[in-house]
């Protein structure tokens, strides 16, 4: 099938062919004519084509695309009567809801720059990226006023509010309201998203995301996990990692309905999926873990079958993971394997997790990996190198003015990996991540897979130590399901059965729990010492 042809096929699955009425028709074309790709023409697009469709289920409630399209261009005004004004930083620190929906897209309509926090963010970043950025004003929930307290009082305003927010701060809600709601000039400058990392000490580093020059990403992307038109998506991933943005923005040339929910739960996620009658779950692996890990009544009581996609991403996919999901739920998952700088590298289909367990899949439509050794020469199928890629989603770099290294246009990852015969990728781990023992490079993924199928392990992460017999060895934090009872040496005992002697844990500390940041990755530097 030549390339016309499947992208014919792809924008016809996702109901960008569906029939509409003419003026509907029109009114979407001139919105991307006029946005070009990206969330403002998204959304003004999906509200032209299906006004009264349900475009978000939050915590507050329902709002149809065409009152979602409204508030937004008041949210616009608001902003601007504020002095808000094209190549601003406005600060967005948020969970997942519909006033954060509204201020990302309100901020690209007037030309600004949404500097995306994670929610871990600590109050003394948040004050020096704010310094740093000028980013005013500094959009956050109430939950977060003390991280945003070194903050001009004068410059913060709410997103999501509770019943004792301070009267006097402006919300969006009271923002919006006596606002028109006529649609927006595209503005000098086009609005543009950072994405800032989630570090534990010092200040976030910015990635600029910029917006697709054109539709080729959307078709790799739709390619790869069959999403259908006008379907109901529950997004569980945070919108303020990459992984959660690009489900939200890529999925809104379908026109479907999303819930969202200010904290996962996993039983309420069961119960959206059912309700809703969902077709898709976007989450990060730690999801899928909590949602295998519900009481079993709970999961066999919930109907789920409409469920077709279960969108992954974000850290790796420990031990069986997939399978067991897949046992429990549907044959849903794709597991998306990438950065927020490289976009995607290689997506992953139920029937390649079924078949290779491991594998982080096959590249997307014109999507271009190889696997580099240090000197820059592509290596054989089955020997492993550094990963990396090239792709239709460009890297702006980041905002210090440093980028990725390149190779011949194609970016390095940072992981290592190799293909297998069937042309699929396996990730080994960070090229930094890998300890030597004895000789032998050993990556902690091998011990963390192994041990995360111990019948009483309900989470482990590894890492690497010195060691004075062999240079390095492997330690494990572990934390054990409840009402089970497990000890070092039961652990040690399982890995010489099931893993090479170099990949054996010299040490074994036991937690409550581990330290992960809302996408799922263990902040390692907030480990405890080992004893």
């Amino acid at each position: 099938m030549g390339e016309l042809g499947y992208t014919l096929k792809v924008f016809r699955r996702i109901g960008m062919l569906k029939p509409v009425l003419p003026h509907r028709l029109v009114g979407a074309a001139l919105q991307l004519a006029k946005w070009g790709p990206g969330l403002p023409s998204g959304v003004n697009a999906a509200a032209r084509r299906f006004p009264h469709q349900l475009a978000i289920i939050d915590d507050a409630g329902e709002i149809t695309w065409s009152e979602l399209a409204d508030q937004i261009n008041q949210l616009t005004q608001g902003l601007k009567d504020r002095g808000v004004e094209p190549g601003d930083s406005i600060a967005l620190l948020s969970r997942n809801h519909r006033y954060m929906v509204m201020a990302m897209v309100a901020i690209m309509q007037a030309g600004g720059r949404v500097l995306l926090l994670n929610t871990m963010a600590s109050r003394s970043q948040l004050g020096e990226l704010a310094k740093r950025e000028s980013a005013r004003p500094v959009i956050l929930d109430q939950e977060f006023l003390q991280v945003g307290a070194d903050v001009d009082h004068d410059d913060l305003v709410l997103a999501w509010t509770d019943d004792d927010a301070p009267a006097d701060l402006p919300t969006i809600a009271g923002m919006i309201k006596g606002q028109p709601t006529t649609s927006h000039p595209k503005p000098s400058r086009s609005g543009q998203i950072i994405i800032f990392t989630s570090g534990t000490t010092g200040l976030p580093k910015g990635a600029r995301r910029e917006e697709p020059k054109d539709l080729k990403p959307l078709i790799a992307f739709f390619g790869a996990i069959p999403y259908r038109g006008n379907s109901t998506v529950v997004l569980a991933a945070p919108l303020f990692h990459s992984w959660g943005l690009i489900n939200f923005g890529f999925g809104l040339s379908t026109a479907p309905t999303y819930v969202l929910r200010r904290r996962f739960d996993a039983a309420q996620v069961l119960q959206d999926i059912e309700e809703r009658e969902a077709r898709v779950l976007v989450v990060v692996p730690l999801m899928m873990q909590r949602l295998v890990d519900v009481d079993p009544a709970v999961i066999k009581k919930a109907d789920v079958s409409t469920l077709e996609i279960t969108a992954s991403s974000g850290s790796a996919l420990a031990g069986d993971l997939a399978n067991h999901y897949m046992d429990l739920f549907t044959d849903s998952v794709y597991n998306f394997y990438g950065a927020t700088e490289t976009g995607w590298v290689t997506i992953a289909s139920p029937t390649d997790l079924r078949e290779a367990p491991g594998t982080a899949g096959t590249p997307p439509f014109r999507t271009f990996v190889k696997i580099l050794s240090p000197d820059g020469t592509e290596l054989p199928q089955g020997e492993t190198g550094v990963i990396h890629v090239g792709n239709d989603m460009p890297f702006g770099g980041y905002t210090d003015g440093n980028t990725k290294d390149f190779i011949d246009g194609l970016m390095s990852t940072g992981d290592l990996g190799h293909f297998d015969e069937n042309g699929r990728l396996f990730v080994s781990g960070r090229d930094d991540d890998m300890v030597v023992v004895g000789g032998e490079n050993v990556f902690p993924r091998e011990l963390e897979d192994s041990l995360i199928d111990h019948p009483d392990i309900s989470d482990v992460v590894v890492t690497g130590i010195d060691d004075q017999k062999f240079g390095q060895a492997l330690a494990a934090y572990v934390v054990v399901k409840d009402g089970a009872s497990v000890t070092e040496a039961d652990l040690v005992a399982y890995a010489r059965e099931h893993l090479p002697r170099f990949a054996v844990p010299r040490k074994v500390k036991f937690l409550d729990e581990l330290p992960r940041n809302p996408t799922g990755k263990v902040m390692k530097r907030e480990l405890p010492a080992l004893d």
